[in-house]
């Protein structure tokens, strides 16, 4: 949460740490006595607290909105919202959640694709093995953070725009116009790239799962 410049230190154990999702209930927090716990130490912009009733996370927000006027800071306008998490969709942290699922919101995955645009230009005059590192290092560390995601589809449809795009900078090399079209995909097939070394998301999402403890 962000307000007047300032950032606000959430370290009250009530109020999550670090975009932590902490339960806030009737039971958990002194709701009625019109005080929210202490807090210090480290800082965060944003927090999602949960409830068990709609009732107990209007008194939470009311509370938030209390305490954060005292302070001279303000709440986001448009951020700062109640939904029922299971059924309405909200943002947190780069990430979209709505029920038990949760997967990368669409501006995550626009913003990879920004990065991933610029190393992979048409017009580029670096070695495909050149350009497969860098853009594996981009796909790494994107992959790290958002291999939690609760679907496969949203790591495949990344591995198959980059795909495309490689396969352009590979027909233009060719001497053959426009981008990259069926045929090329005969040409350049998914195993082409996973020899020369491209990071697959869905691969790697697919080997985070079976890792994963059951």
């Amino acid at each position: 949460m962000r307000a007047n410049g300032r950032n606000v230190p959430t370290n009250g154990g009530d109020v999550p740490l670090d975009g932590g999702d902490v339960p806030l209930d009737d039971g958990e927090v002194p709701l009625d006595d019109g005080h929210l716990p202490p807090v210090s130490g480290d800082v965060a912009d944003d927090f999602v607290i949960l409830c068990q009733t709609m009732e107990a996370a209007q008194r939470a927000l009311d509370l938030v909105r209390t305490w954060t006027e005292a302070a001279g800071l303000t709440l986001h306008p448009t951020k700062t919202k109640l939904v029922d998490s299971r059924t309405e969709e909200f943002s947190f942290l780069g990430y979209t959640f709505c029920g038990t699922k949760h997967w990368p919101r669409d501006k995550s995955r626009q913003k990879l694709k920004d990065i991933l645009r610029e190393k992979t230009k048409r017009t580029s005059g670096e070695s495909l093995p050149s350009i497969i590192q860098k853009v594996n290092q981009s796909l790494r560390g994107w992959f790290e953070y958002f291999k939690h995601s609760s679907y496969a589809t949203d790591f495949s449809d990344e591995d198959g725009w980059l795909r495309r795009r490689l396969r352009s900078i590979l027909r233009k090399r060719s001497k053959r116009r426009g981008m990259a079209k069926g045929r090329d995909n005969q040409r350049w097939p998914n195993q082409f790239f996973a020899k020369q070394g491209l990071f697959s998301l869905k691969a790697a999402h697919a080997a985070a799962i079976q890792s994963s403890p059951r």
